[in-house]
């Protein structure tokens, strides 16, 4: 008798360890997961020679809505003049939205018809695109672009989110661990989530989906120059407002190099592109720093500390959830820092319909624990997006610009997804820091239009929502 319940609770303990490490090993591995190598970058101080700021606005004059876009036309020029090389990493490529609601230009088609036609102009040229899995739906299948790109001898390049860290790893452990052996199957038979003309997908993609990893980052490099934007060429993002700096010189080489370890890590060697510059011309008293994932973050905060008392901050933010970058931004308003912040109100989705969070949460606590000295004004939207990400701080002798594709959210800048940001030192009376200072005084003070609104206008810091917000943020049980 004494024997069988011994083995009985031997059996037990053994059943329990078991248990235990199927439910805790993979969260450990998950947790003590190392970014992939070349990424978390930043580039030694490099110079430039031309530096623009480029940006995309949708506002409204009276009844007319009007659509000031840019930067596609921009990139696709650079794209026209390339000779040698051209290298894009882009998050969104693909012509998916909800149609039935809405009708954009076909931006996606456009960039994909200047890169075959300039590689059918130049068939030397080395063109590679890099790019996300959610333009295939998360499924083996390349979208209709891909493959045209690849019938001209374009390579397409879908980054290994494999290799990524788990912005939500209390389920991405378990897919990695249990469910991506199943494969992502072949034909599907679900609506696609992304937009009512997609194809469909089954459930081993949408498993996929819900790891919510992603290479979000906006870039593109010829042998002229770069741009590093918050823009994508996808079709349901045409109308979004957004910023982009365009450059050549020193710095695109460390950008170029940034990239290729996204290619590496995700199995192609890219070892017959160089990028070349003229030394001659470099921009005066002009630093650039090529910032990648959580390195973003460091020079945020890092900029946000060494304000003080009669410095400015403005912040243009489609997300802004990240906990230390609001607690830095609250203290500097104690210290007598101006702040201004225009916030996109969370509100639409390439046809649906969104809930505030964070947006709306974290200006409501900007507002409260700042007694007022953050000043917060959401940018009016009609279907788009105002998908800037850009910071400015304005100091006694300097202003700092630090934009690109980055939110400021955990999974944004604390090395989980893939982002890119360029950060631009330069004096207070720049040219370009005086543009920039218009452009922002443009928004916020609804010159030749209307651009943004109150504070007000969709304050929400309901408790459940908060909650929501905050849980979140935390754990990465979101899409934002």
């Amino acid at each position: 008798m004494r024997a069988r319940r011994h083995a009985g609770h031997k059996k037990r303990n053994m059943i329990l360890m078991i248990v235990t490490a199927v439910l805790i090993l993979p969260l450990y591995f998950g947790w003590s997961k190392d970014a992939p190598k070349g990424t978390s970058y930043s580039s030694p101080p490099s110079t430039v020679s031309e530096l623009h700021l480029l940006y995309d606005l949708t506002y409204t004059q009276g009844e007319e809505q009007i659509h000031d876009q840019t930067i596609l036309d921009e990139q696709i020029e650079m794209i026209r003049k390339a000779e040698v090389f051209i290298v894009a990493d882009l998050f969104l490529y693909n012509d998916y939205y909800n149609t039935e609601k809405y009708q954009f230009p076909n931006s996606t088609q456009r960039f994909t018809d200047a890169l075959i036609a300039q590689k059918q102009k130049e068939p030397e040229i080395k063109v590679y695109v890099i790019t996300d899995e959610i333009n295939n739906s998360y499924s083996p299948v390349m979208n209709k672009q891909f493959r045209q790109l690849e019938d001209n001898g374009i390579e397409v390049i879908v980054t290994d989110s494999g290799k990524i860290r788990d912005s939500n790893p209390v389920y991405a452990s378990y897919y990695r661990a249990y469910l991506k052996h199943f494969g992502l199957g072949g034909d599907g038979w679900m609506k696609n989530p992304f937009g009512d003309n997609g194809p469909k997908v089954n459930v081993r993609n949408y498993l996929k989906l819900l790891n919510f990893k992603a290479n979000h980052r906006k870039v593109l490099i010829t042998d002229l120059g770069a741009i590093v934007s918050s823009s994508n060429p996808h079709d349901g993002s045409s109308y979004h407002s957004n910023i982009a700096f365009q450059f050549s010189g020193e710095a695109v080489q460390y950008l170029l190099e940034a990239e290729k370890a996204v290619a590496a890590f995700s199995g192609t060697e890219i070892r017959d592109v160089e990028y070349r510059y003229d030394k001659s011309g470099v921009r005066a008293d002009t630093e650039v720093l090529i910032l990648t994932e959580d390195k973003i973050k460091n020079q945020i905060l890092k900029q946000i500390e060494h304000t003080e008392k009669g410095d400015r901050i403005d912040l243009g933010m489609f997300y802004l959830a990240h906990r230390e970058i609001i607690r830095q931004l609250i203290l500097a308003a104690d210290r007598g820092v101006e702040i201004r912040v225009i916030l996109d109100a969370n509100k639409d989705a390439f046809g649906f319909e969104k809930n505030g969070i964070p947006n709306r949460q974290a200006a409501a606590e900007l507002m409260k624990k700042a007694d007022g000295k953050v000043q917060v004004r959401w940018y009016l939207t009609h279907g788009e997006q105002f998908h800037t990400k850009v910071i400015a701080v304005y100091k006694k002798d300097e202003t700092v610009l630090i934009g690109g594709s980055a939110n400021f959210t955990r999974r944004n800048i604390d090395n989980y997804n893939l982002e890119a940001d360029v950060m631009v030192t330069m004096k207070k009376e720049d040219p370009l820091a005086e543009e920039f200072q218009v452009y922002f005084d443009r928004l916020w003070e609804n010159r030749d239009g209307i651009y943004t609104a109150e504070f007000s206008e969709y304050a929400d810091d309901s408790l459940w929502k908060v909650l929501v917000y905050r849980i979140q943020e935390k754990t990465g049980l979101s899409t934002f």
